[in-house]
């Protein structure tokens, strides 16, 4: 695979997630409200951050991934932005948002229910973006790595969270906690 620096990595990406450009779009649209303090799990080059300062530029985004390359970029667009992994303890919030595209799948069930937990006591809202399981072989979106793709109904429960997008494999599900 591409690295964040080769111009083709976005494509690679878009190789990899079909549909990568409409869950990103779904992902912001789902913001429920204009928020000034967000952290971003697993923040990548920046890619999510970037079209969600498009749409609220006044955003502070505080951005964490488990990559130094990623996060390289990252920095460009963010305003602050950490080598940490989702099971590590949170930065200090309270958050308006914390928002997370295609990263929720790295995580055992377990770990996403952890990270829920501990989202919900540090944030009025959380957008999650991701890939779930269709069942065996459904779906287009094909990653690298370890992946543990749940079920869009087991994750909106889990977060306390609502579906309000889905095509294909892809979900964008919204958890207000206003």
């Amino acid at each position: 695979m591409s690295t964040p620096n080769d111009a083709s990595y976005l494509d690679s990406v878009r190789g990899q997630v079909p549909l990568y450009d409409a869950l990103q779009d779904a992902a912001v649209a789902a913001v429920p409200f204009e928020p000034a303090k967000v952290l971003e799990l697993g923040i990548g080059t920046g890619e999510t951050a970037s079209r969600l300062l498009g749409r609220y530029p006044a955003a502070r985004i505080t951005g964490l991934d488990s990559d130094p390359d990623m996060l390289f970029q990252a920095r460009e667009v963010a305003e602050e932005v950490s080598l940490a992994r989702m099971e590590d303890p949170l930065p200090d919030g309270p958050w308006d948002l914390i928002l997370s595209v295609l990263s929720i799948h790295r995580l055992t069930d377990d770990q996403k229910q952890t990270l829920f937990r501990r989202v919900r006591e540090q944030s009025k809202a959380l957008v999650i973006g991701d890939f779930v399981s269709l069942g065996a072989d459904q779906g287009r979106t094909q990653v690298e790595g370890d992946a543990y793709p749940d079920t869009a109904e087991e994750l909106a429960a889990w977060c306390d969270g609502e579906i309000t997008w889905q095509e294909d494999d892809l979900v964008v599900i919204v958890a207000d906690y206003r």
